[in-house]
């Protein structure tokens, strides 16, 4: 069989990290309809023992992938590899050499929100 591809129906970005201030969490942010997606983690910004992570959420078409599986389209469970591919949009930021991801699926369901509500928050958040 050839190569299938299932683009994403939702995203967001949802973090814990410090707003400008370095006092308030960004807990309460929504970046869904945003053109980017970020993950990082960051360790000791705060203090030399804080850590802030920003993480993602991306929701695939699970009913078109079974429909098409029940349709033959795709083989069966356990005879096919999901791939997931996500790019890296142009930065000033500095990347790491390594690192992993880890992809766990997400039970409940969720909103993909419509704002970008940490567009100012980032440009303070990474100024060192």
């Amino acid at each position: 069989m050839g190569i299938k591809r299932y683009t994403a129906t939702a995203d967001n970005t949802i973090t814990n990290a410090f707003e400008a201030n370095m006092s308030t969490r960004g807990t309460g942010s929504n970046m869904g309809a945003a053109d980017i997606i970020e993950v990082f983690h960051i360790y000791a910004q705060e203090s030399s023992a804080s850590s802030e992570d920003e993480r993602i959420i991306i929701e695939f078409p699970i009913s078109k992938v079974s429909s098409d599986r029940t349709a033959g389209l795709i083989p069966a469970s356990g005879s096919v590899d999901f791939i997931l591919r996500l790019y890296n949009a142009k930065h000033s930021q500095t990347l790491p050499k390594n690192y992993d991801l880890v992809v766990s699926a997400i039970k409940s369901s969720w909103e993909e929100g419509s704002g970008l509500d940490l567009e100012d928050f980032f440009i303070h958040s990474f100024v060192y």
